[in-house]
């Protein structure tokens, strides 16, 4: 997020109408204060983590954390506090230091009376240019944005009339408001063999400002985290599918369609070993490195497709956000929330 947008960032904090108080049932980190551990696979890596660094345990007690998302406050620009979705339990929790967790939003991605699957709520999260958040919702099947009025607006639910999958993970373009977005299956309760599917695969996205949609290809079988370069002339994909486990890239055009994309890093065999998890949520920092959640935790690849190190916290790691003052990186690894310092800084800090 650019640092010139902070001051004139409204609080979603205001938004009293969709706000819940209660406190989740989420436990303090006094008993496990770290998990995991720093892997250093290239001398680079040391000079985005310290060999010394750990990886801290804020909350636990979640069925499946998601979308980290860091959330200013007007008043403190480096004060702020964690947005993240808790999928299975369709709700947005709210972390602040020195204060723990509490749900935020319920229901974040499900509105309906009946029961949906395993994962209703929303998965990926991020903010607007005015600091509005923007969901990616797996029971309601669609895209949408909390306004500064408390309610909730569909921003895209279908492609040429048939309804998405489930939307995964989203980013903003370069003009600050196209958003770029994956679409798999895994919020429908059968998945790939849902009754319920209307597209016969699995799309990456762009939504324009005027509300139209392209689909930028249907090459990946699970895309799943996206993110940009710091000059938005790539764009980056990861693949959760256990056959092919790997990240893509493909060069942005002119029109901010993309062109043929190429693996530039394939984890599949790391995952068949043992390692959990598979590519998914991912971010860049402001050097253009890609820090991506993978089998074994987050995977941090130089631009050039290189394996620097592993963030290695030993779960299923599901994303990861910067904040703080853009150097600090939050993780969500199944059950946990967690943090770790880096000697960088997210793109656009």
């Amino acid at each position: 997020m650019n640092r010139k947008l902070y001051l004139r960032l409204p609080l979603l904090l205001l938004l009293l109408t969709t706000i819940s108080k209660d406190v989740i049932d989420a436990q303090d980190s006094t008993n496990f204060p770290t998990i995991g551990e720093i892997l250093s696979f290239d001398p680079a890596f040391e000079n985005l983590v310290a060999p010394a660094a750990s990886i801290e345990v804020l909350s636990s007690g979640f069925v499946w954390a998601e979308g980290p998302v860091w959330v200013p406050e007007k008043e403190h620009p480096y004060g702020g506090h964690i947005l993240f979705s808790d999928i299975p339990n369709n709700r947005v929790v709210r972390w602040d230091e020195g204060k723990g967790a509490i749900t935020w939003l319920k229901p974040s991605g499900y509105t309906g009376a009946e029961a949906y699957g395993g994962e209703p709520g929303c998965n990926g999260l991020l903010l607007d240019k005015i600091g509005q958040l923007i969901s990616c919702e797996h029971g309601d099947r669609r895209l949408s944005v909390l306004t500064k009025g408390g309610g909730k607006r569909t921003l895209v639910d279908n492609y040429e009339g048939k309804r998405l999958n489930s939307p995964n993970d989203a980013c903003l373009g370069k003009d600050g408001e196209t958003i770029y977005f994956t679409d798999p299956p895994y919020g429908l309760p059968n998945r790939y063999d849902d009754p319920r599917r209307e597209l016969d695969f699995c799309g990456v996205y762009r939504l324009a400002p005027d509300g139209e949609v392209t689909l930028l290809t249907k090459e990946m079988t699970r895309p799943n985290g996206i993110a940009f370069s710091p000059d938005f002339k790539t764009l980056y994909v990861a693949q959760s599918d256990p056959e092919a486990a790997i990240w893509k890239s493909f060069p942005v055009k002119e029109d901010g369609t993309i062109g043929e994309g190429k693996v530039f890093h394939d984890a599949t065999k790391a995952f068949k070993d043992g390692l959990p998890g598979l590519p998914d949520g991912l971010k860049v920092d402001t050097d253009g490195n890609i820090w991506a959640t993978g089998p074994g935790g987050v995977y941090v690849f130089s631009p050039e497709g290189k394996l620097l190190g592993r963030i290695s916290t030993g779960e299923k790691t599901a994303n990861c956000g910067w904040g703080n003052d853009g150097s600090v990186l939050y993780l969500t690894a199944d059950m946990y929330l967690c943090r770790i310092q880096t000697k960088t800084k997210g793109a656009g800090w």
